[in-house]
């Protein structure tokens, strides 16, 4: 008999916590035949860019779920992916044994360009605000800038002890934010390339980094299992977040209520960032989350996946509230 309910408790236990939350739901996009890696909206929120272990990136109609374009090129892993703020451009980064940056112009699914000089996996890209430069993380521990428009080098960053891992952008786009396998965060002046201040506290491998949209706060995820929210003026420590395994993305909504953050334990948890609370967890993942997305008006989050599948979850209004 005891053994019995134990295996009651124990299913339904699993059950609840699988189980998508309350008047949320999702749509699966499919098409990847590897781990997904990355996922980005569009500026303009009606597409929808993934990219994959199966070395493609794929663009997506977010209004119906359907598979516009799949762009090919990359020799390796595609790690991530991004649009410029205009939504002309899309930038992806490889690794391991293709390093590049590669620019791809988006109404035509033609590269318009490819940027070299990383000696490690590139992990991570971000374009300022302007859309003028283009920052690259890569596990060879530098950040690279690059001149969009003419498709060149400008500087390198120096001074991470290990492989950088994220790189963004502040809203103002003066301050670039990277963090690190050295398990520090970094903020650097644009202007200068000088760095402006060192954030410690994450215990192991910085993995996530983004800026709120007023710049008065960063988050950084890492595998401490931990979320950290950062004063950006001060470097202090404003608030942790805890998930139960690694942290592998954070993204917050465009009101900067709310920042969603995923894990391997394959879970995404939605918090408040005033009271620190869960407002939801998003569960039915069967494997490893990668990345996390919001939307431009935050009412759909983009969540890839190592199970091959994209979700985009439909959240209700007091999601965002």
């Amino acid at each position: 008999m005891k053994i019995l309910l134990f295996t009651l408790f124990f299913s339904l236990t699993l059950f609840l916590f699988n189980t998508p939350a309350e008047n949320v739901s999702y749509t699966s996009l499919e098409g990847h035949t590897d781990n997904v890696e990355s996922v980005v909206f569009s500026p303009d929120g009606k597409t929808l860019a993934t990219s994959s272990r199966d070395k493609t990136v794929r663009l997506w109609d977010v209004k119906t779920g359907t598979l516009k374009n799949t762009l090919t090129g990359h020799v390796a892993f595609v790690i991530c992916v991004t649009f410029s703020p205009d939504g002309t451009t899309l930038a992806s980064a490889g690794g391991p044994e293709d390093t590049t940056v590669r620019l791809w112009n988006v109404k035509t699914s033609n590269i318009m360009a490819t940027l070299e000089g990383h000696t490690g996996t590139v992990s991570s890209i971000a374009f300022s605000p302007d859309g003028a430069t283009l920052a690259s993380g890569s596990a060879d521990g530098t950040v690279r800038l690059w001149n969009v428009k003419t498709a060149s080098f400008k500087t390198t960053l120096t001074g991470h002890m290990s492989g950088v891992s994220c790189v963004a952008f502040s809203p103002d786009g003066t301050t670039l934010a990277s963090g690190s396998a050295d398990d520090t965060v970094r903020l650097w002046n644009v202007k200068t390339t000088l760095l402006k201040r060192k954030l410690i506290g994450h215990t192991f491998f910085v993995q996530t980094v983004a800026f709120s949209p007023d710049g008065q706060t960063l988050a950084s995820g890492g595998w401490d299992n931990t979320v950290r929210l950062w004063d950006t003026k001060t470097g202090t420590l404003k608030n942790t977040f805890i998930h139960k395994s690694w942290v592998e993305s954070v993204s917050f909504s465009s009101d900067g209520v709310t920042l969603a953050s995923g894990s391997s334990d394959d879970m995404v948890r939605l918090w408040d960032i005033k009271t620190g609370a869960v407002k939801k967890t998003l569960g039915g993942h069967t494997s490893y989350v990668s990345c996390v997305s919001f939307n431009l008006n935050g009412t759909i989050l983009a969540i890839a996946s190592r199970d091959a599948i994209v979700r985009l979850w439909h959240l209700s209004l007091d999601v965002k509230k």
